[in-house]
């Protein structure tokens, strides 16, 4: 076992980085916006109709509530067959999903495609290669889980450029196949390096007694006995506001950047982009730095940080300030980056390392809550006052409870 583990200790930044790619990869979801009109073109083109890329938006909405019940099949799988083959089946159905779609000429095949299969595979490779990076890395699971989920966030930021270039280039069919091939040659290739972690793994020379991992002497809990325990609970209400917070502006940042601040559709654009970075920024250094201060108080002050942020974009609502704005939404994409980071290490805190592949799937929904339920706030706001500057106020009053509740999980931890 010594030597394995020793084996392991050398192995286990090439099975981080490995992991990485392979979420950069199935990341290639976030390209769904610049290929849908040129594909609605493609289609138009073939059946004398007049889709627009606004009804080609159901295949993107379809693929990403899918990913919510492979989320927790992959938790599970990974648990039962091994984290390394999750992520090898993930990432090539993945791809060939993308080849289906450049052979499609109609949006049922799309929907198989990109909605059907994307989706599912997207979610069981994440949840697979996620859990096992903070496996690897019980003496650094914020950075561990800042790190694999920030390749996948990147991929906001990366894609699309190219995505946009094949297009004009080959044209949108060839370009999904061409991803498609990608996809399929360095996921492929990456989830070879991935090995799945042993439960008893304690890389070389770390004393879990001497370290300062908050989960090093926690009980393995299996998720049913995570599921009765009540301050999961509270772990899970404070993602759903947390993740919430951030969806809210993210859901329509360009909108309210062109609608509340004045900025044209250029800045506005620019505006996403630079949100994307903060959100991958947030991810590593707030994951990094949960290691060293603790998981609850880096999440406490993200809510703090997070009020801050949302202030000042409802103030540069009244004054028209670019500045105050682009602070703002900078800001809050760094705090929804950095739960994202978070959980991963929190929830194996929390709950131990052995069953943390299915634990963090079931924890991961309050993501699909959060999803639904930050930009309804956000659009039930701006229906009713026909402004997008009332919601930044609700969103503030929500933040101040997320870090109430903080506290209660204080008190609740303390007990237990």
């Amino acid at each position: 076992m010594q030597e394995r583990n020793r084996m392991l200790t050398q192995k286990r930044w090439a099975i981080l980085a490995a992991s990485c790619v392979a979420n950069l990869c199935i990341g290639a979801v976030y390209a769904w916006s610049v290929f849908a009109g040129p594909m609605a073109g493609h289609l138009n083109s073939i059946h004398g109709t007049a889709l627009t890329a606004a009804d080609l938006a159901f295949i993107f909405s379809f693929s990403t509530s899918v990913e919510f019940i492979t989320s927790i099949a992959g938790g599970y799988c990974s648990r039962r067959f091994g984290a390394d083959w999750v992520v090898r089946i993930g990432v090539i159905v993945f791809g060939l999903g993308f080849v289906v779609c450049g052979f499609a000429a109609n949006t049922a095949v799309l929907a198989v495609g990109f909605g059907l299969m994307c989706g599912l595979s997207g979610g069981f490779a994440y949840m697979g290669s996620i859990s096992n990076c903070v496996k690897f890395f019980p003496d650094k699971k914020g950075l561990a889980g800042g790190l694999s989920t920030a390749s996948y966030g990147i991929s906001s930021v990366i894609i699309p450029p190219i995505a946009h270039m094949l297009n004009e280039t080959f044209g949108v069919s060839r370009a999904f196949l061409i991803f498609g091939a990608v996809i399929l040659a360095a996921g492929a290739l990456s989830s070879l390096v991935i090995k799945n972690c042993p439960d008893d793994f304690v890389p070389e020379g770390w004393n879990p007694l001497e370290g300062k991992s908050a989960g090093s002497s926690v009980k393995d809990k299996n998720a049913i006995e995570m599921l009765k325990t009540p301050i999961f609970y509270v772990m899970f209400c404070m993602l759903v506001i947390g993740a919430s917070l951030g969806l809210m502006v993210i859901s329509s940042a360009s909108d309210i950047a062109e609608t509340m601040i004045g900025m044209n559709a250029s800045a506005a654009a620019l505006m996403v982009s630079i949100l994307a970075l903060f959100n991958t920024g947030g991810r590593i250094l707030c994951g990094g730095l949960s290691d060293k201060i603790g998981r609850i108080n880096t999440l406490a002050g993200v809510y703090a940080a997070a009020i801050v942020a949302l202030l000042a974009m409802y103030a540069s609502g009244g004054n028209g300030s670019a500045a105050m704005f682009a602070a703002g939404i900078c800001l809050i994409g760094f705090c929804y980056g950095a739960f994202m980071g978070i959980y991963p290490g929190f929830t194996s805190d929390q709950f131990g390392t052995k069953n943390s592949s299915l634990n963090y799937g079931i924890m991961f929904s309050a993501f699909s809550v959060a999803g639904f339920l930050g930009p309804m706030v956000m659009r039930m706001a701006y229906n009713g006052q026909g402004s997008y500057r009332p919601a930044f106020l609700i969103a503030v009053g929500i933040a101040a409870t997320g870090l109430a509740v903080s506290f209660l999980y204080r008190a609740m931890a303390r007990k237990t």
